[in-house]
């Protein structure tokens, strides 16, 4: 069986250097809210694991499944993050997060709906949602970016899209 090779379209760093910069401010910016609001390291990796499952980001998937891992981060979670509806391995708010981070990634197909919402605001405190929320675009950003150009596995060049 061989292995299809998937050749970079831009190195959109180079190309577009301010946009790159104002994205990585804005990630920045997102974690920083998200600390601010004590949401757990953890659970931002698992909205980011599962966003970047939905988008179909090998590399954003490889990413974060592995500072997952260096967090301390279970197999067998990092594994159920896409089943994570069948599981018992997550907790309500856990649950509520990836719901959100779905809906979010998904919202093409509707708007975000209101119970998935109101769920997510019973589990965190304004500033904890909202942290919640900009963690989900901001990897859905990521990944398209990623996606887009290709940057699909560990061939990618490494400047070429801003993390």
């Amino acid at each position: 069986m061989s292995v299809a090779t998937i050749a970079p379209r831009i190195a959109i760093k180079n190309v577009t250097p301010e946009v790159s910069s104002a994205m990585s401010a804005l990630h920045e910016a997102a974690l920083a809210a998200a600390q601010a609001a004590d949401i757990a390291p953890g659970l931002l990796q698992l909205i980011k694991i599962r966003a970047s499952q939905i988008n179909g980001c090998s590399l954003s998937l490889d990413r974060y499944t592995q500072e997952a891992r260096a967090m301390g981060e279970g197999e067998q979670r990092i594994r159920e993050v896409r089943a994570w509806r069948n599981s018992k391995l997550f907790t309500c708010g856990e649950r509520a997060a990836l719901s959100l981070t779905e809906a979010i990634t998904l919202v093409f197909a509707g708007q975000v709906p209101n119970e998935v919402y109101a769920e997510a605001a019973r589990q965190f405190e304004e500033t904890q949602l909202a942290a919640l929320i900009w963690a989900a675009t901001v990897i859905n950003a990521h990944n398209r970016i990623a996606v887009t150009t290709r940057l699909e596995g560990s061939g990618a060049p490494p400047n070429a899209v801003a993390r």
